[in-house]
């Protein structure tokens, strides 16, 4: 099932970091008076009267006053940023929050955006879409919010005021919000491998893909896709067969604008939630990037299995320790998916190309393994056994058995007398010990634990 996106867009600083903080019930966004201090886009998920859907927090728009910065509040930089923002709101979003200040009132970048978005409105069936919603933050006082009508002039309808801060109004906005989304769909049925090609633009997805498809013994047919503007690439590989999740236009070099990407991971998020395993491709000839962590941090928050793939490998000038310093590399930029397979192909020459379809079909397999529960709990008595279990306040953690309960992820739950007592890195230290024993290559693994009754 593909949950709808709701995408917060406005000017820096008028708390949308806060108000996705609110939404998705944690502080994932970093909050600061400082204006432009989200750098990326920040991807949750949200519920509302048992309706379900993905958040995007917009940012990395750096609005310095200074003349030397090219993004500068006012600068044609800064102003074909925003709109960029817009653009890809309005194209990949489901509704979109239009965030304002009550503060500051009604301003000429405020003008500016809302003009953008409505020009970047589709009319379909006589109605606009997607639908916008026009949100008047930080009205914390009455005075504020009754100030919220001189925002009608942006010609976006009825404004909600609220504080994102201390929620006052939001459940208002939730309600307009929800009645706004669109059903969602059940996907039909399908036993395939389901991959998605992700990563930064320009790393050679387009050509993988291509690489991938053009294989002598490859079968390709089209496939009417479940996102939008999106047809997926059906493969039968040795008879298995794989979907290649499209996605939908990142794909082509030169169609990319430049700083599309670092202001949109709502295609990469819907490739990845669609996905049973993600092909994280990088740049050889750039080396690991935030963006890079970024991106593979959103696969392993959504429990999808990964391989990484370093691409542009026949460009680096090599010795015989060049691909060891590489891996090493790898590993230590992104230390949180170390049991994920590296790979290092060339998809302009086609140089082990033909290896990244059996790895991805063995990372599935790995993906859908299960243990015994006689497996798990000499796991579980080894682990005891080698480090003991954390105390605190005179009370240790006691382990009494565990088993596998369902598997793409393979998850185990393990039943103690206390779950409050387990630190997160004894918590990780029962993932590696699991690993010892079924290594789950390129799967992340989950342990649970619950309080025996």
């Amino acid at each position: 099932m593909t949950k709808p996106v709701v995408a917060l867009v406005g000017r820096p600083n008028v708390g949308k970091s806060t108000l996705f903080n609110r939404f998705s019930g944690e502080p994932r966004a970093i909050v600061d008076d400082i204006p432009g201090t989200t750098r990326d886009r920040l991807f949750g998920e949200s519920t509302w009267n048992g309706v379900t859907f993905d958040i995007i927090d917009t940012g990395g728009i750096d609005p310095s006053s200074s003349r030397k910065d090219p993004l500068s509040i006012g600068s044609a930089d800064y102003i074909r940023q925003i709109r960029l923002q817009a653009e890809m709101a309005v194209q990949e979003a489901d509704v979109i929050l239009f965030i304002t200040d009550a503060i500051s009132g009604v301003t000429p970048a405020d003008i500016e955006v809302s003009e953008m978005l409505r020009r970047n409105q589709k009319v379909v069936d006589g109605v606009s879409t997607p639908p916008i919603l026009l949100v008047v933050n930080k009205a914390d006082s009455a005075g504020l919010r009754s100030n919220a009508v001189d925002f009608h002039e942006l010609g976006l309808g009825e404004p909600y005021p609220l504080s994102a801060l201390h929620g006052t109004g939001t459940g208002d906005l939730l309600d307009a919000l929800v009645a706004e989304l669109p059903e969602t769909v059940e996907e039909e049925e399908d036993d395939s491998i389901k991959v998605a090609i992700v990563g930064k633009p320009n790393v050679g997805k387009s050509s993988l893909l291509n690489r991938l498809a053009g294989e002598e013994r490859a079968i390709v047919s089209p496939i009417a896709g479940t996102t939008r503007d999106a047809t997926d690439t059906a493969i039968d590989f040795d008879g298995i067969k794989i979907t290649m999740i499209d996605t939908a236009g990142i794909r082509k070099r030169g169609k990319v604008e430049p700083g599309v990407e670092k202001y949109s991971v709502i295609r990469s998020m819907r490739s990845i939630e669609r996905s049973d395993v993600a092909i994280l491709v990088l740049d050889a000839t750039e080396g690991i990037s935030a963006q890079d962590a970024h991106i593979a941090g959103y696969i392993i928050e959504a429990w999808k299995s990964c391989v990484v793939v370093v691409n542009k490998w026949d460009a680096i000038e090599k010795d015989t320790y060049t691909m060891a310093q590489y891996t090493e590399k790898i590993r230590d930029e992104l230390k949180f998916v170390d049991y994920v397979p590296i790979l290092f192909i060339s998809a302009k020459s086609g140089q082990r190309v033909e290896q990244v379809l059996p790895l991805v079909v063995r990372v599935q397999e790995e993906r859908l393994a299960r243990l015994t529960t006689s497996q798990l709990n000499r796991i579980i008595q080894n682990a005891q056994d080698a480090h003991a279990s954390p105390a605190h306040r005179g009370r240790s953690l006691r382990m009494y058995y565990g088993t596998q309960v369902r598997s793409d992820p393979p998850t185990f739950l393990i039943y103690v007398n206390d779950p409050t007592l387990a630190h997160f890195t004894y918590i990780r230290y029962l993932e590696n010990c699991i690993r010892k024993e079924y290594h789950f290559i390129g799967t992340p693994i989950r342990v649970i634990l619950r309080p025996r009754r």
